[in-house]
């Protein structure tokens, strides 16, 4: 089979993990199977800092599926260390609210060396994957800058006005708190989706859409110009699997982003919200926690469970996932 898999940050590589195990495949690392897995991933969060290009998304999932990530805050490495990150700060070099771990910035220094070379994102990321061998492949949604800005209030220059910052000043230096107007997707105009994306996308058995953030995961992912027409022609059924369980999500702070932008947070909302592809929207099925309800029309809907706790947990997930998708 070949399954594609829409993902933003952590609960996308988390879900991948229970993919690849419904597949027989090892959960962590390489493994050998006549199926593919092919994982296209946000590049909103991206972001330049000290001169470095950091891609969060794309290395949660190659650090989660390669065994190099730090389980317990679900980002950065394991036995990370922090001495960059201070001498950072004693010479008062901004932003001191994002810490770059010592191995998580090497990294960032072997993509950001390719990137000016001139090699595209995207294999600049397999470059990465050599080393790490997620047993997944690991694509980009564009090869182009796309970054997610927040729009908010700005007081200092009058009572109405208002600026953009992106959103990764808004979510770890503010932690949200900020009330958001709007986002937006800067440089998505000019954007592409990845040859090997649309493929991916429009060449699956099934497409599954990762319990991750829907506004600024897969929100942002499928804004680039030629990603919903990939998935409007796939002969693949899309089964899209909620972020929100008991009408609060489990992980960050996706309730904060669906209030900016006037939708409830409800597993039922986000189902609306992405709507039915019958009728110009994303889905064709839907996976809600056990003890949730979801009537979106056009859309079919399973209860299922839906918490994380573990990879079998999260295979089973899977496998209702591409049973829905009818593979």
């Amino acid at each position: 089979m070949r399954i594609t898999v829409l993902v933003g940050g952590v609960g996308g590589a988390r879900f991948l993990l229970g993919v690849k195990a419904a597949l027989g495949l090892p959960a962590v690392g390489p493994g050998d199977s006549e199926h593919e897995i092919t994982a296209v991933v946000n590049v909103g969060d991206d972001i330049w800092l000290h001169g470095l290009r950091i891609c969060p998304d794309l290395d949660t999932c190659m650090y989660t599926l390669g065994g190099g990530i730090d389980t317990e805050r679900g980002w950065g490495r394991s036995g990370e260390t922090w001495t960059v990150r201070d001498e950072l700060a004693g010479y008062g070099a901004d932003p001191s609210w994002f810490g770059l771990g010592d191995k998580d910035t090497a990294t960032h220094l072997v993509r950001t060396r390719m990137l000016r070379a001139g090699y595209p994102l995207s294999d600049v990321t397999a470059a990465l994957c050599h080393r790490w061998r997620p047993g997944v492949t690991l694509l980009p949604v564009t090869d182009n800058r796309v970054e997610t800005h927040v729009v908010i209030d700005d007081p200092a220059t009058g009572p109405k006005a208002q600026k953009a910052i992106h959103f990764q000043e808004w979510w770890v230096r503010h932690k949200g708190e900020l009330p958001a107007h709007r986002f937006a997707s800067v440089g998505a105009d000019e954007a592409t989706v990845l040859p090997a994306a649309r493929d991916a996308i429009t060449g699956a058995d099934a497409v599954l859409i990762a319990p991750s953030n829907p506004v600024v995961s897969i929100g942002t992912l499928v804004d680039v110009p030629g990603v919903r027409d990939a998935l409007r022609e796939t002969s693949a059924k899309i089964v899209g699997v909620s972020p929100i369980i008991g009408g609060r999500p489990l992980r960050g702070m996706a309730d904060r982003c669906l209030t900016a932008i006037g939708v409830e947070t409800s597993a039922e909302a986000v189902a609306r919200h992405y709507g039915a592809r019958a009728e110009g929207g994303l889905l064709d099925a839907w996976m809600v926690h056990t003890g949730d309800t979801a009537e979106a029309p056009g859309i079919d809907v399973r209860s299922v469970p839906l918490l994380m706790t573990d990879v079998e947990a999260t295979a089973q997930m899977a496998r209702e996932a591409m049973e829905l998708a009818g593979v």
